[in-house]
C-alpha cells in the first residue's frame, strides 16, 4: 500500500499504554468505580446522539448528501472515498480518537492538526453540519446512492416556479416581505432548509413570526416581529422598513404562529426540492 500519512485525528478503539502501564497502581475497588464511570459517561454520550448507537435515521438525508459532496471536494485527496487513505485512520469504523460527540467531530474538522499533515478548514455550520451527517453514515450509505440537488437548476427554481423573490431577498434582488435569504447557506443546514420547504410553520423561527398591529389611530400594520420588551415592539414592516412601537399606543397586538410561507409539498418535485436546497446552500452571503 506504500507509505501513509499518519494523522492522529481518527484510530479504531485502542488501549492506551499509558493506561496499561498504571493500572496496576489503582486498587481493584477504584479501578470498578473508574470503569463505573466511564461506562456511564459513555451511556451518557450515547443517549445525547442517538446515531453513536446505529441510527442513521437520526441525521437528514439532505444533510447526509451535502455532506458527501463536501467530503469529495475536500476530504477524497487525503482520506480517498472509503476513508481508509491514511495509516491507522478508518472514518467509516464511526471511531474517532478525539471526538465522540458530534460537537467535538466539528472541532476536529475546524481546527485540524497542522503537525500532522491535517489542515485546518473553515466552514460555517451548514457545511459542519453536513460533514458530521456523512461521516456518522459512511458505514451504512453507498455514496454512488447518493443525489444532491443541482444548485444551478435549484437557482432557477428560486426564481421562477418556486416565485421565492416575491418573498425573500438575495442581494439587490426581491422583496422585504420576509427574511433576507442572502447569507442563509451560512445558517441553515440542508436537513433544515428542506424541512422548512415542506413544513415552513414548524421550522419557523420565533425571530420570524407575523404580527398584526392596529394603533391607536386606527392603522394596521403587518409585519415580522424582530424583538420586544414589556413596553415596546420591534418589527420590520412588509416594506422592511423598521419599526419601534409602544405597547401604550397599540389598539391590536397579534403574533401568528403559522408561517405566511405556503408548503412547497406537492407544488415541487422531489428533484426540485432537492435543487432549491442546493441553490440556499451556495447563499453565503458573499
Amino acid at each position: 500500500m506504500g507509505n501513509k500519512a499518519k494523522c492522529p485525528m481518527i484510530r479504531q478503539t485502542q488501549m492506551c499504554d499509558a493506561s496499561v502501564n498504571h493500572r496496576h497502581s489503582f486498587p481493584a475497588r477504584r479501578r470498578f468505580g473508574v470503569l463505573a464511570l466511564l461506562v456511564g459517561a459513555a451511556g451518557l454520550l450515547a443517549a445525547q446522539n442517538p446515531a453513536l448507537n446505529g441510527h442513521p435515521e437520526d441525521y437528514a438525508r439532505a444533510d447526509v448528501e451535502y455532506g458527501a459532496k463536501l467530503y469529495t471536494q475536500h476530504c477524497d485527496r487525503c482520506h480517498a472515498a472509503n476513508g481508509t487513505g491514511v495509516a491507522g485512520v478508518d472514518l467509516r469504523s464511526g471511531k474517532f480518537r478525539n471526538a465522540v460527540i458530534d460537537a467535538q467531530l466539528k472541532n476536529v474538522i475546524t481546527k485540524g492538526f497542522p503537525t500532522a499533515g491535517m489542515p485546518s478548514f473553515t466552514f460555517d455550520d451548514a457545511d459542519l453540519t453536513g460533514l458530521v451527517a456523512y461521516l456518522r453514515n459512511m458505514n451504512s450509505i453507498d455514496r454512488g446512492s447518493l443525489k444532491p440537488g443541482d444548485a444551478a437548476r435549484g437557482k432557477l427554481v428560486f426564481e421562477g416556479k418556486g416565485a421565492c423573490l416575491s418573498c425573500h431577498r438575495v442581494g439587490e434582488k426581491g422583496s422585504r416581505k420576509a427574511p433576507d435569504l442572502s447569507d442563509i447557506g451560512t445558517l441553515r443546514g440542508a436537513g433544515t432548509l428542506e424541512r422548512t420547504l415542506i413544513e415552513p410553520s414548524a421550522q419557523m423561527m420565533p425571530v420570524n413570526r407575523p404580527v398584526h398591529i392596529v394603533n391607536n389611530t386606527g392603522t394596521s400594520i403587518d409585519g415580522r416581529r424582530l424583538n420586544e420588551d414589556t413596553y415596546t415592539v420591534q418589527i420590520a414592516d412588509q416594506n422592511g422598513q423598521l419599526l419601534s412601537l409602544a405597547k401604550k399606543d397599540l389598539r391590536e397586538y397579534r403574533i401568528d404562529t403559522k408561517s405566511p410561507m405556503p408548503s412547497y409539498q406537492g407544488e415541487l418535485t422531489t428533484d426540485e426540492l432537492s435543487d432549491l436546497v442546493a441553490y440556499l446552500l451556495t447563499l453565503k452571503g458573499q
